[in-house]
């Protein structure tokens, strides 16, 4: 994400004719403000761009996000909240479709006074309350258990390499949620280490206050590196949670809405053939009504074509999802593989970074404790 931004913020003027069209987003300096259910924490939203459509090459806004009294606000969770949204409103910024959204201009440029009177719109995607929100995160997560677990029976398609899709998409999720809890296991871990180390570093410097001579200096410097080692394990289980869990976490629901799309796209299937099978039976009474001369002919017809032009809409509405389906697939696959190895070298690099840092912080300590040691 860096690297696009470094490279989106080039020398050319963001309105030469030669610059290439971009679209880049910073969330910086997240502060709390308000008390209790009250409380929210507003960022500073900075877009740089060339697109025509927006008000500037640079635009900076205030933008507002509730948070949950339960954490605290703590400055990790802070920083926490202010990168998932980073990456979330960069991701949309990015997407050839989803970045000429006039919902996405409006919240990277809307003063406060326009965002507060769309939130209370009628209308839009502002509407929404969280209570809303929430119902319709349970009514997709339905559909999509309905569909794994077999409560509803749908026609299914029959394409192998959908299968295929499908079957590595819940084998990904359960074993980027298994990586996720393992990593979270590895944060947990390295700040359990980190705190053990400096409450031992503490009681070995104060032996060494009452020890004296050799024996206490031995201590002191005993103490003095473990509270050393224990600041870089604080340091290095902040680094495994931001660049290493926190990505695991992200992908863990990207794949859910992914999910979430498989249920939506078997609905349609399943709606486009009930109506297909609809309108062969309506086909069948119209030419029974026709042959038999009935009254009621033109009433059929009538429901004839109101069932066909249902049935091209679906037919289209399937065909939609199935596209952009494959599609987005497609780009999810590129990111997921970039984004994975970034994390995955990062953690590695981590690891290797602080085993080094414990080794040298022991190995220079020994010629010191071995003159305290018997011959």
């Amino acid at each position: 994400m860096e690297q696009q931004r470094s490279i989106s913020g080039s020398s050319l003027s963001p309105r030469s004719p030669s610059s290439q069209p971009f679209l880049s987003v910073s969330v910086t300096d997240p502060v709390k403000l308000g008390n209790g259910v009250q409380a929210y924490i507003s960022y500073r939203v900075i877009t740089k761009t060339n697109f025509p459509e927006y008000q500037g090459p640079e635009k900076i806004v205030i933008r507002q996000k509730s948070a949950v009294e339960k954490f605290r606000f703590s400055a990790e969770f802070i920083e926490m909240r202010r990168q998932a949204l980073d990456v979330f409103v960069n991701r949309i910024a990015s997407h050839h479709e989803l970045q000429q959204s006039e919902d996405l201009r409006t919240f990277l440029q809307a003063d406060e006074e326009t965002m507060e009177r769309l939130r209370f719109h009628e209308t839009g995607i502002f509407k929404k309350k969280p209570s809303d929100l929430m119902q319709i995160f349970k009514d997709v997560q339905s559909k999509v258990s309905d569909v794994v677990l077999g409560k509803e029976k749908p026609v299914e398609e029959s394409n192998p390499e959908y299968e295929k899709l499908k079957h590595y998409i819940f084998e990904l999720e359960n074993h980027l949620t298994e990586a996720q809890k393992q990593a979270y296991r590895l944060v947990k871990r390295h700040r359990e280490l980190g705190q053990s180390l400096s409450d031992f570093g503490k009681a070995a410097k104060l032996l060494g206050a009452c020890e004296g001579n050799d024996l206490g200096k031995a201590f002191s410097e005993l103490g003095a590196k473990s509270e050393a080692l224990s600041f870089k394990l604080q340091k290095e289980a902040h680094q495994l949670l931001m660049n290493f869990e926190e990505p695991l976490k992200d992908y863990v629901r990207a794949v859910q809405s992914i999910k979430a799309t498989i249920a939506e796209r078997a609905n349609a299937f399943r709606q486009q053939c009930e109506l297909a099978e609809t309108i062969k039976l309506k086909e069948i009474n119209l030419d029974k009504l026709m042959l038999t001369r009935s009254d009621k002919v033109g009433e059929a017809e009538l429901e004839y074509k109101e069932l066909k032009a249902d049935s091209e809409e679906a037919t289209r509405r399937f065909d939609t999802i199935v596209r952009l389906m494959n599609e987005e697939i497609v780009r999810f696959q590129d990111q997921k593989t970039i984004d994975m190895g970034v994390a995955f070298h990062e953690f590695a690099k981590g690891q290797a970074r602080l085993a080094n840092s414990v080794a040298d912080a022991w190995r220079s300590l020994l010629p010191k404790l071995e003159t305290c040691s018997p011959a």
